[in-house]
Parts: structure tokens; sequence; C-alpha cells
């Protein structure tokens, strides 16, 4: 017998999402760039490290921490930026952005407090990194263009450290990635149960440190809830909160970090609550002819206790890119999922209600039809984008989030405005589409994408004018600047206007007090 071939990793894409052999080809990206007018006559080259200017590192790390850190080229480069349309259309010219000097990928505690220390010292720059699926600017550095940079890698710490099945809790090291904490918790036939767009490329820290949102739409959906303690190295020393289901003791030290951006400490392990695996599922889609009504619909199901695990509304435009609909409908696509029991009543009951409002239950729903189109078309998503971004067009997408009071006609305005916006960048048609990722009780949140070709080498300048008008238009009808996609640097704008001052005071209080010398993540929530 020979022996077993050895398994190949795949390799990721140091400019764009995910692996390289994903990311669409030549023809496909000509395809996407039929779709819209004034794209490119052919696509814009794959980038290659070799062809950026990667300078010598700024600073040298001391023997005692060398064997934690690397200078390589290609390292570097892939952590110099995240994955939004900025980064893709600024890699795909050749002006990535400040390239880190050094990558360090410390394997405990004791050496991430070790590296602080050091960077502390010599007024390094950190900037802590995950899995690198940023798409709000928040894993880059855009700070004094003379400053050495660090950037400080997570994934050596990727370990499920302990399980509790009594208390149905685990203690997870933040730098596991989604399939690799998923894999270490299904020995015990547990689950975290979330699953946000970038699993397969997010870690546990970054879920933490960016209060993320996970695929479920109602019910326990943010990193948050599942949240029981956490452990942080800060450059002051490090913060290690209880583990309980529950205290009233004072404001909570792990809401000091949820959210945090690496900007306070550097989020190193955490007891999170884990779930039995679903065992019953069940789906279906409805479609509608008018969106205002599939709004009331999904306003309905959301006030109930059925707590679909999926509540995901596809307007138009949207239903028509994923291939849910044809027609001109807007698709509402339901899921039920349950360790416990049968799910069958609850979608049926949730379908009743849809129905109330208008809608027609499409065909062949059974996990094909436009339930598995539009489950298809969520997973690619991310890489036709980076393909028309090799057609030279601008795609930008954000997700907010507001009462439903305020709903309809923030996205009425978000169409026309943004929309307008765009066009008076390009000279060219824009497409303004919109989905409903969660929905809550008290209201929903958005989930914008934009859609035009772009001024070709100018496309940075096109998108940070649609990023502009979205966030004036946001604003306006005080809905929030981001809902699960973190602030970043690319939302700071819209956050400093947000956020109340006393608060700010606080926070700024909190950053001199953690991090006296301004070393982590600078230019993040705060300057």
């Amino acid at each position: 017998m020979t022996p077993a071939a050895e398994t190949v990793p795949r390799l990721r894409s140091w400019w764009g999402w995910g692996y390289q052999d994903a990311q669409p080809d030549d023809a496909e990206c000509l395809a996407l760039g039929a779709l819209l007018p004034g794209t490119l006559a052919r696509p814009l080259p794959v980038p290659r490290v070799a062809d950026l200017a990667v300078g010598r590192p700024a600073v040298t790390p001391p023997p005692s921490l060398a064997h934690l850190v690397g200078a390589d080229p290609d390292d570097r480069a892939a952590h110099a930026m995240g994955k939004a349309y900025r980064d893709v259309a600024r890699a795909l010219r050749g002006r990535p952005g400040r390239i880190p000097d050094l990558v360090a990928r410390p394997t405990g505690d004791r050496e991430v407090a070790d590296l602080l220390d050091w960077a502390g010292t010599h007024g390094v720059a950190v900037v802590p990194f995950g899995g690198g699926s940023s798409v709000v600017g928040g894993v880059e550095y855009r700070g004094d263009a003379h400053r050495a940079v660090l950037s400080l890698d997570l994934t050596s710490m990727d370990r499920v450290l302990e399980v509790d099945p009594a208390g149905r809790s685990a203690r997870i090291q933040a730098g596991a990635l989604g399939p690799v904490l998923e894999d270490q918790l299904r020995p015990h036939g547990l689950t975290l149960r979330h699953f946000p767009q970038s699993f397969e490329f997010s870690t546990l820290g970054g879920w933490l440190a960016t209060r993320a949102g996970g695929h479920y739409a109602t019910g326990h959906t943010r990193i948050d809830d599942f949240t029981q303690s956490l452990r942080v190295v800060t450059p002051a020393g490090t913060s290690s909160s209880w583990r309980l289901p529950s205290s009233g003791a004072g404001p909570s030290p792990d809401r000091l970090f949820l959210g945090s951006e690496g900007a306070l400490g550097v989020i190193t392990e955490a007891w999170m609550r884990v779930q039995e695996r679903p065992r019953h599922k069940a789906s279906a889609a409805l479609e509608f002819t008018d969106f205002r009504h599939a709004l009331d619909a999904v306003r309905a199901v959301a006030q109930t206790d059925l707590a679909p695990a999926n509540c995901r509304l596809l307007d138009p435009g949207e239903a028509l890119f994923s291939g849910a609909s044809t027609d001109g409908s807007s698709v509402l696509v339901l899921g039920f999922e349950s360790a416990t029991g049968p799910v069958d009543d609850r979608l049926a009951a949730a379908v009743g209600l849809a129905r109330e409002h208008g809608g027609r239950v499409a065909a062949d729903t059974a996990g094909g039809g436009a339930v598995g189109a539009w489950r298809s078309a969520f997973l690619r998503m991310p890489y036709l984008r980076d393909g028309l971004a090799r057609m030279g067009a601008v795609v930008e997408t954000f997700e907010t989030a507001a009462t439903w009071d305020r709903i309809p006609a923030l996205i009425e305005d978000v169409r026309a405005q943004v929309g307008a916006a765009a066009r008076a960048a390009t000279g060219q048609p824009a497409t303004v589409n919109c989905r409903l990722t969660h929905v809550y009780p008290d209201g929903a949140a958005p989930y914008f994408t934009v859609a035009v070709a772009g001024r070709p080498g100018d496309e940075v300048a096109v998108w940070d004018d649609i990023k502009a008008a979205a966030t004036d238009v946001l604003h306006r009808h005080r809905a929030t600047v981001t809902h699960h996609h973190a602030v970043g640097r690319d939302h700071r704008p819209g956050y400093d206007r947000q956020r109340p001052e006393p608060f700010a005071l606080a926070l700024r209080a909190a950053k001199d007090a953690l991090d006296p010398h301004g070393i982590l993540n600078p230019g993040v929530l705060l300057d």
C-alpha cells in the first residue's frame, strides 16, 4: 500500500478575502464586470508582495523575544491591513498602506506581557491581530510614518483549555479561529454557536474585541451574550474577571473590554457559554411583492417568542443578486433549529404570520430553492466583491440598526442619498441593495451593498465619498454607525458623533490608565 498523501493546507490570500484558490478567475471577473456599466475592459492583475516596497524593519527585538518575532516580507504584507473593500483596492493598486516592521506570535500570556513591556519602553505601536478579517480598518496602522509597528498575531494561542459540561461553558484561548474552536468543542457534543460570515477567517479574540454579531438573526447572536469572563493583558497589568452566571457588582469589567478593539488591552482567553449542538432544523422562504409589507411581516415575527435562527429579508435587488428570486420579489428566509425537539411548529407559525402580511411560500424551500441559493451566495459574496474590485468597481457594504419606527424611512433615504453620492462621484449609475440581517422586538439591522464602476486608479477616493454620505444619512436617522462590524478607523467619524461626551471622557481616562505609553492600536476608538 502506498502511504496516504499528506494534506496540503490551503493558502490564504494576502490581499483579498479567504483562500487563494477560491478567488474568481479572470473569466469570472469579466462576467461580474458585465453586470455594472463602466467597469474596466480587463481585470486588474492579482497583486504580488514581490512588487511592493517592503523596507527593512525599523526596530529590532531583544534576544529574549527574538524567537517570537519575524520580519518575513510576505508575512508582514499579510498583516498590513484587513479585508475591507478599501484594503483590497489599495492592494490591487500596489498601495497597501503601512506595512508593519515585525510580526510577533506569542504562545501565552507571559509572552504577550513581555512584548507589551518592550514595545512600551521603545514606543513601538502594537496592533493586535487575529484572523485579519476586519472590514473597518481595525488591524492597520495609520499614524506617524516614522513610528515602528508590531503586528501581534494571537493565532498560536488557539486551544480550548477547559470544558465544564455541567455549566455548559469552556475556557478558550483568544487566537482560536472559528473552525479550530468548533473542532475542539465537537467531541464534547457542544458548540459556541457563533457563526459570522467571517467564521473561517476570524478568531474568538477578534469577536470579543469587536462585539461581533453572528449569523443568527434573533436570540443570543452577539458574542456578548456568550461571554462569562475575560482575561486581558494590558500594559498596566492583567485583568481577569470572575467566572459567574450573572453579577450585579458594579459596572462589569468585561463590558469595558468587549468592543475595545485592542485599544485597552489584549484579550488572551475567555470563559464562554456553550450549547448542545442542534439536531432539529427546518427552513422556508417567502416572497413578497411589496417590500413594506415584508418589513411588517418581519416585525410581526420578531415580536413573538418564536425566536427564529434565521429571519433574513432580502430586497428585490439583493434577492436577484443571490439567485433567491428573479421576478422582482423581496424574499424572507426563515430558519429554526433546536437541540431538544422538533421546530416544525415554530416554522409553521412564522410562515403563517408572514402570509398574513402578503407573503407566499416560495417553491422548493426544503434546503434548496431560494434558501439554498441565498446560503450559497452568502458564503461566496466576499469573493465576488474581490472580483468586482479587480474590474475597477467600487463595492461598499455597511450595516446599521435602528428602531422600527425609523426603519422604512432610513432604508429609503440610504437608497436615494447614498446612490446619488455614488453617481456624483463616478458619473455612473449605482446599485444600492438592502437586506435585514438581525431583527429585534424593537428594531432591526439593515445591511446595505453599494456597487458602482469606479474612477480608474481613484477607487479609494470614491469609496471615501460613499462612506461619508452613508455616515451622514445614518446620523440623521439616529441609526448606529455599526451594528456588528466594529468601529476601527473607518467608522471613527460616525462613532465620535454618536458617542456621548461624558462617556468619551471616561474612555480616554481608561486608555491613559491602562495604556500609558499609547502603544495599543493607536487611532482606534479615540486618539
